[in-house]
């Protein structure tokens, strides 16, 4: 099986999330369905059907995150030394020439990324442009409106 890379803050919570569902959720679910069936009749029973769909998708989520965390590949870039690379876990300062406004991006794994929190997947078309380049370089990104022109400001292993 392929090795899905994660960040140490991926890793970290993956982990919580797993320890909620199992620790809180899953408990919680449980007297739901304990509780719904205690009402009588479990075909017309909407509050026990409403549980046991719950109990499916935690249970599900359950193995998905234990899958994961089983096939992760941990990756600190604060360990490494910083050869001005960009590649999975380090933070990108980007400037776009055409409109010179900068932006800065962290490459991380699939389940981790949130642009509202600028965080990118590595498998997103710019990431994907961006790895194994230095800083200096200057990088196109194939977009739906175009090609974009990004020079790279700075790479942080942070």
């Amino acid at each position: 099986m392929n090795k899905i890379p994660l960040t140490v803050q991926g890793a970290e919570m993956l982990r919580e999330e797993l320890q909620r569902l199992k620790s809180v959720d899953r408990p919680r679910i449980i007297n739901a369905i304990a509780e719904a069936r205690a009402h009588g009749d479990l075909k017309e029973n909407a509050e026990y059907h409403a549980a046991r769909e719950q109990q499916s998708f935690a249970e599900g989520r359950i193995q998905e995150i234990e899958g994961k965390l089983s096939n992760a590949q941990v990756i600190d870039v604060t360990q490494m030394e910083n050869t001005e690379k960009v590649i999975f876990g380090t933070t990108v300062q980007l400037m776009n020439l055409k409109t010179e406004l900068q932006v800065t991006y962290k490459i991380v794994g699939e389940d981790e990324s949130d642009i509202k929190q600028s965080k990118i997947s590595f498998s997103s078309p710019i990431a994907r442009a961006l790895i194994g380049k230095f800083t200096g370089d200057t990088v196109d990104v194939h977009t739906p409106d175009g090609i974009i022109s990004y020079e790279i400001i700075d790479v942080a292993y942070i």
